[in-house]
């Protein structure tokens, strides 16, 4: 029985390939036909939109592919070179902030180089700015050689303040534009000698101008360097540029005349400065003296020096004399 069912169907395979090789030879046969050819071209026309369609789709999903490939591409790209530029901006400031301090200690050195003085180099740490005080602290003291009463200059050789305190390893310094800052100048015209004292708001009044002098807008005030009397030196060495003159204030009745003066230079911006360290100057502060002038009198702006009172002694007091009696 399985024998019978095993030859029908190898029967029924042949017969079928059998057929489909014969539908093959006439296809073929007929391929070759004008008739077939017209019949391919005929399909082939009535095929083309489709085919437009499904090959314009196939090209849109290619390029939308390659699109998002691209703009992945060009977003990390854009972000490499973003941290680049922000890496580049750091440093180009970091560059112009160590050009502008390499800028800065250069004049510095060049100035000392003109200078007759011995001096340290320092920057500024602290700042105290009120109304009434400019001080700022300095990183070298002592351990450098710096002294209470040491100048201190800024930019340019201008005068900047004097020292007040020192430790071991920083000084505060009291700039000229605080208001118990005290120095003799004098104008570079005329010298013209005045006191020149801070005031609110960082500016500067030269009082006590003799009003025969005639001092013009413009002109610089330099440190006057004079000795107020033997023994009596000035806290400043001269020619040290303060300020110049904007404005004068004359009165008719008076006999001395008021100037004012722009700072050479914005002291409240100090970062570098140099610390004159073997000026022999006199105090900085006006205060009590003994010493006075050949005739007697005392020196200028100086006060008299206060000497204790002697301490009486008691008088003794006569014994009472014994009366007699009568």
């Amino acid at each position: 029985m399985n024998g019978i069912l095993a030859n029908r169907t190898t029967r029924r395979r042949g017969v079928a390939y059998g057929l489909l090789l014969g539908i093959c030879l006439i296809l073929m046969a007929a391929s070759n036909t004008s008739v077939a050819a017209e019949v391919q071209r005929g399909v082939g026309f009535a095929f083309r939109p489709i085919e437009s369609a499904l090959t314009d789709a196939a090209r849109s999903v290619t390029s939308v592919a390659g699109a998002i490939t691209e703009i992945d591409h060009l977003r990390l790209e854009n972000q490499t070179l973003t941290g680049d530029n922000e890496r580049l901006s750091a440093d180009n400031t970091r560059l112009q902030e160590i050009q502008r301090e390499n800028d800065l200690l250069t004049g510095l050195l060049q100035i000392r180089s003109g200078l007759n003085f011995q001096t340290v180099a320092a920057q500024v740490v602290g700042r105290e700015s009120s109304d009434f005080r400019r001080v700022v602290t300095l990183d070298e003291g002592s351990d450098r050689g710096v002294v209470v009463g040491d100048v201190v200059i800024g930019p340019g050789g201008v005068l900047a303040g004097i020292v007040t305190e020192v430790g071991r390893d920083f000084s505060n310094v009291r700039l000229i534009t605080d208001t118990q800052s005290t120095v003799v100048g004098q104008t570079q015209t005329s010298a013209a000698a005045g006191e020149v004292v801070g005031q609110l708001g960082g500016a500067l009044v030269m009082q006590n101008v003799d009003a025969t002098e005639r001092p013009k807008i413009g002109d610089e005030v330099v440190t006057a360097g004079i000795e107020l009397s033997p023994g009596i030196r000035s806290a400043y060495p001269k020619g040290l540029l303060i300020g110049q003159v904007i404005d004068v204030r004359r009165d008719a009745n008076a006999v001395v005349q008021t100037l004012y003066l722009q700072p050479a230079v914005d002291l409240d911006k100090l970062e570098y400065a140099l610390i004159i360290t073997n000026f022999q100057g006199g105090p900085a502060d006006s205060g009590p003296t003994n010493i006075t002038n050949p005739d007697g009198t005392l020196p200028n702006t100086e006060q008299p020096y206060l000497t204790p009172n002697p301490t009486t002694k008691p008088k003794a007091t006569a014994a009472p004399t014994a009366t007699k009696k009568p």
